[in-house]
């Protein structure tokens, strides 16, 4: 059974960090375009930061030089390591996977709250 499985968030105060990981059991972890998604309440979810087989990354402006997603294959873990976070970074956190003619995979999200 695929399961992507999200740890690490939590509440942290402002200027604070936190690391994501996402536990991916599925086969041929290599070959998937891994992402991290939010959505924060009454707001459409939103690409945060996204990393390919090859290790290319992209990243919302918003969170450029703040954030920084990674993977380690021999773990099939994919990372977000979070810096400096800002109230407005609360939302729930989604782990995506994406491979070519299969349909996305998701984890079932977890809450980041930034607050004093």
């Amino acid at each position: 059974q695929v399961q992507l499985v999200e740890s690490g968030g939590g509440l942290v105060q402002p200027g604070g960090s936190l690391r994501l990981s996402c536990a991916v059991s599925v086969s041929l972890f290599t070959r998937y375009t891994m992402g991290w998604y939010r959505q924060a309440p009454r707001k459409d979810r939103e690409l945060v930061a996204m990393i390919t087989s090859g290790e290319i990354t992209n990243y919302a402006d918003s969170v450029k030089g703040r954030f920084t997603v990674s993977r380690d294959n021999a773990k099939n873990t994919v990372y977000l390591q979070m810096n400096s976070l800002k109230p407005e970074d609360t939302a729930v956190y989604y782990c995506n996977a994406k491979r070519s003619g299969v349909r996305d995979l998701w984890g079932q999200g977890i809450q980041v709250t930034v607050s004093s």
